[in-house]
């Protein structure tokens, strides 16, 4: 099952992806983004000084004002 980062303040989607199967890891730091095929981010704190550093050539989701089936489908689609 792919590896999934996602931001711990995402919970409802972080229990959605799990019920899913996948494999998640929570992200708290810049490394936990290694080994991961997708992440799951928040977008609260996106680009927050003007810079963009990508720290990951994974796919990344920005689950701002979407639900957690939403997400869901947009990950799912990421592995089908």
């Amino acid at each position: 099952m792919p590896r999934i980062g996602i931001e711990g303040t995402l919970s409802d989607v972080k229990g959605a992806l799990q019920e899913r199967g996948y494999e998640l890891v929570e992200l708290r730091q810049e490394s936990d983004v290694q080994n991961c095929d997708c992440c799951v981010i928040s977008g609260q704190d996106k680009n927050v000084m003007g810079m963009a550093t990508a720290s990951t050539q994974s796919t990344v989701i920005n689950a701002n004002g979407m639900t957690a089936d939403e997400v869901c489908q947009q990950v799912d689609s990421r592995f089908q």
